[in-house]
C-alpha cells in the first residue's frame, strides 16, 4: 500500500469513529465537537486524495478550536445536568491517541515524500493533527470533571491554538 492510499485510510477511518462517537454523544455540544472532527477529517481524506492525483491542493485554517472553545463554555453551563460520560472516556481517549499517530505519520512522511509541495501538505496535516489531539485531550479532561474545566489552566492554552501560535 503507498503513502497515499494509507493515509486516506487512516483519514476514513477516523471520520468513522467521530461519527460513530458523535452519535452516542449525549450532549448536543459534544455532538457538534465530534462532528466538526469527523468532517474535518472527511477534508483531510480528499487532501490526500488530490495529492495523490498530483492535483493542486491546499490544507484550509478552520475554526474548529474557536467553535469548540464556544461550545465547552455552553456544555460547562449545563455541567448540573451533564449525565455522566464517564463510561466513553475510554473511546474519548482512543480519539486521542490516534490524532497523536496521524500527527506522528504526517510527520515520517512528510520527510518521505517526493516534492517540496508535497512535504508543505503533509506538515500542515500534522500540525491539523496536532490541533485535534489538543482538543480530543480537552474532551477527555472536560468528560471527567465538567464543573472544573473552564477553570483548568490548561483550557486556556485554547488561544494558543485558536489565535494561530500552532
Amino acid at each position: 500500500m503507498n503513502i497515499f492510499d494509507f493515509a486516506k485510510d487512516k483519514e476514513a477511518y477516523s471520520e468513522h469513529f467521530y461519527r460513530d462517537l458523535a452519535a452516542k454523544a449525549p450532549h448536543e455540544g459534544l455532538r457538534r465537537i465530534l462532528t466538526m472532527l469527523a468532517d474535518e477529517e472527511a477534508a483531510h481524506f480528499q487532501i490526500v486524495d488530490r495529492m495523490s492525483h498530483e492535483a493542486p491542493t491546499e490544507v484550509a485554517d478552520t475554526p474548529l478550536l474557536h467553535e469548540a472553545r464556544g461550545l465547552f463554555e455552553k456544555m460547562k453551563a449545563a455541567a448540573g445536568r451533564w449525565e455522566g460520560e464517564m463510561g466513553q472516556i475510554e473511546l474519548y481517549e482512543k480519539a486521542r491517541d490516534i490524532e497523536k499517530e496521524s500527527h506522528d505519520f504526517y510527520l515520517q512522511k512528510a520527510g518521505e515524500v517526493e516534492t517540496p509541495e508535497q512535504r508543505r501538505i503533509f506538515e500542515q496535516l500534522a500540525r491539523e493533527e496536532e490541533k485535534h489531539y489538543f482538543l480530543v485531550d480537552n474532551i477527555c479532561t472536560f468528560v471527567a470533571r465538567p464543573r472544573t474545566y473552564l477553570e483548568n489552566a490548561e483550557f486556556n492554552h485554547f488561544d494558543d491554538y485558536v489565535g494561530g501560535v500552532f
